[in-house]
């Protein structure tokens, strides 16, 4: 028994020996690595291009407006959002990357307008329903479009574009929320 106690003690010594060398050693990697993601984080904040604005254009806007049955309200806000991805397309084949944020800033104000509308006329029907699922198809189409124009880019105004991707992803994951909510099953307690 007393040899038992004796090697527990000379292991517990072992360990906390082990373990007081490598606290040191492993404190000094991570406050290096958390260091070396600041430097990159402002070098990358310090290069990029000016923010984009979202803005719908005045055409867009009463075009919009004089829409009022949502389901073909949802059809022209995306053809109208595929308009504006098509001329980033294009923009960017010309490599003319500061009118391509423009047109993609108008694409997100396009999006967050749409988003509103839906959500703005849920009233608890499934008439809303499609057209959120028509969205939300719609939103998962443009997302491959979107990650190719941003992988040719250069890196000024790529970060710009990935910022739209995860907005993007946000916004679909918003589009499909109704679908999940209290109203689809009941809560009965059987």
């Amino acid at each position: 028994m007393k040899d038992l106690s004796n090697s527990k003690a000379v292991s517990f010594s072992t360990r906390n020996s082990l373990l007081l060398y490598l606290l040191p050693v492993a404190l000094c990697l991570f406050t290096s690595v958390g260091v070396k993601a600041q430097e990159e984080q402002e070098v990358i904040s310090v290069n990029i291009a000016p923010p984009v604005v979202k803005v719908i254009s005045k055409e867009e806007k009463t075009a919009l407006d004089g829409v009022s049955n949502v389901k073909n309200r949802t059809k022209l806000a995306l053809d109208l959002m595929e308009a504006r991805l098509k001329n980033a397309e294009t923009l960017n084949s010309e490599e003319s990357f500061g009118a391509l944020l423009k047109e993609l800033g108008s694409f997100h104000a396009l999006m967050d307008d749409t988003i509103r509308f839906l959500n703005r006329n849920d009233n608890g029907s499934g008439k809303v329903m499609g057209n959120f699922k028509r969205f939300e198809m719609a939103l998962r189409a443009f997302m491959p479009r979107l990650e190719l124009l941003r992988r040719d880019m250069p890196a000024r105004y790529e970060y710009h574009v990935r910022k739209l991707l995860v907005t993007v992803r946000d916004t679909r994951s918003k589009a499909i929320e109704p679908f999940f909510g209290e109203t689809v099953l009941s809560n009965q307690d059987n």
